[in-house]
């Protein structure tokens, strides 16, 4: 059927399209209440190395000259920034920090890449906090900011780096404030009024189809067709 043939069905089966059409307005509507909002917070973290360099002078008398941090960046920063996603990413740091996995408050640690083993991103650290509320969702993003910190120490002095080496961990960006995420709250209640649409218009063809079935049974004229004046309704046949 063309469209101009669907709108003449559907505005002679008025009665039920209007119904129908106010009935998934109200799903929709309905369905757009009840998922939760969350809210998002990021925050983006620098690891540098200290000015003196990544080792100490074997001659004291001769120390290491003072160099800009943010002019020594090298592949060992984005190891080191690698291996701290790695650590912070895994399910029981999750739950320390009170974001279980299957909880409404969650985190995710990258390097700005799909791939976070990747050392493609840099020495940088992105962090993502989600939760139901905006304070839930920058609290947690200063949980994880704090325990990068204390996991990036912890693993220098785990592998014995001279204190006056450790990498330094700069906020590029501090924890932002959270922002509403409605787009899963829109896409389930669009596809909740197209459902409701689609079965809006299967029910006035459903019932056009009955009465076009039931008319013909009867022999009436089609819809829309009147009968011509010159014809005769034939006689009903007298059973003997």
């Amino acid at each position: 059927m063309d469209f101009w043939g669907t709108v003449l069905v559907v505005s002679r089966r008025w009665y039920v399209a209007l119904p129908a059409f106010l009935l998934s307005i109200g799903v929709a509507v309905g369905v757009y209440s009840s998922i939760p909002t969350f809210y998002v917070s990021n925050s983006v973290l620098v690891l540098t190395t200290p000015p003196t360099g990544g080792s100490l002078p074997s001659d004291p008398r001769r120390p290491n000259g003072l160099t800009n941090p943010l002019l020594n960046f090298d592949w060992g920063l984005s190891m080191s920034a690698s291996i701290l996603i790695q650590a912070l990413s895994t399910p029981e740091t999750a739950e320390a920090l009170g974001a279980p996995p299957d909880g409404d408050t969650t985190f995710t640690v990258t390097n700005g890449s799909t791939n976070p083993e990747s050392l493609d991103g840099g020495p940088f650290v992105y962090i993502e906090g989600r939760s139901l509320s905006p304070a839930g969702a920058r609290d947690l993003v200063v949980r994880v900011r704090e325990r990068a910190k204390t996991e990036l120490a912890g693993r220098q002095r785990l592998v014995g780096a001279p204190p006056a080496t450790y990498i330094t961990m700069s906020e590029m960006v501090p924890p932002t404030e959270p922002q509403p995420q409605r787009g899963g709250k829109l896409r389930g209640a669009a596809a909740a009024l197209l459902l409701c649409v689609l079965a809006g218009l299967a029910a006035v063809f459903s019932l056009e189809s009955f009465l076009d079935a039931r008319r013909r049974r009867r022999g009436g004229p089609e819809p829309g067709r009147s009968r011509d004046p010159g014809q005769v309704p034939a006689e009903p046949s007298l059973r003997r």
